[in-house]
């Protein structure tokens, strides 16, 4: 139990970082489009958090729940995105854990946040004060739809992602691989080589030694 509290330090520590780096520039992003904006663009902004909270824990089961053996076999056919697909298989719970912890958490607390800049703005235009009546009838509505909207459709796409995940992780993958193409961020054909096993070269004064302790 120590030990693999010990080993998972470094990849929490490395998680909390780039975590709190992604919700810096989620937050940034979020409220430049809510400044000064109207209350359409700011509902917007709150979709599409939510959309990708809910896209970001569909990958992330997908890669949970996906068979590597399946990318391999696509990669042996030379399938445009199956070595990054295998990849993803291979590491699934890194990638899971930042997809479902890390980019859907984020959205989510981002569209929060969003929402109580969106009730302001509506209060703004029908002129009403806040902790009123009629403030707070719109406060709980707004939270109650983009709750009913974040947990229904991860629920929906949760079942997706379990029996379609060979689709989903082959999609991501060729994503990865055409940003690869165009960025050249990393490169995957190492991890893909297979190791061939050393062989133990004997001399003949070995054998001709074993040979006589034997005799």
């Amino acid at each position: 139990m120590l030990k693999l509290l010990h080993e998972s330090i470094p990849w929490s520590s490395k998680i909390s970082l780039l975590t709190f780096g992604l919700a810096i520039i989620f937050s940034i992003v979020s409220t430049l489009f809510r400044s000064g904006s109207s209350l359409l663009v700011s509902l917007f902004v709150v979709l599409l958090f939510i959309l990708i909270g809910i896209i970001g824990d569909t990958i992330g089961l997908a890669a949970a729940t996906s068979k590597e053996v399946h990318f391999h076999a696509m990669a042996s056919k030379k399938v445009k995105g199956a070595k990054e697909a295998a990849f993803i298989s291979k590491n699934a719970p890194v990638f899971s854990s930042f997809f479902n912890d890390v980019v859907g958490d984020i959205a989510g607390i981002v569209s929060g946040a969003a929402s109580t800049a969106v009730v302001f703005q509506a209060a703004k235009i029908i002129n009403t004060a806040e902790g009123s009546f009629l403030f707070i009838l719109i406060t709980v509505v707004l939270t109650s739809i983009i709750a009913a909207l974040t947990v229904g459709g991860k629920a929906i796409c949760k079942t997706i992602a379990i029996y379609q995940s060979t689709n989903i992780i082959i999609f991501t993958g060729k994503c990865l691989y055409y940003c690869n193409r165009v960025l050249g961020l990393f490169n995957l054909s190492r991890p893909f080589q297979n190791k061939q096993p050393r062989r133990i070269k004997h001399s003949s004064s070995n054998v001709a030694r074993e040979e006589s302790l034997r005799g």
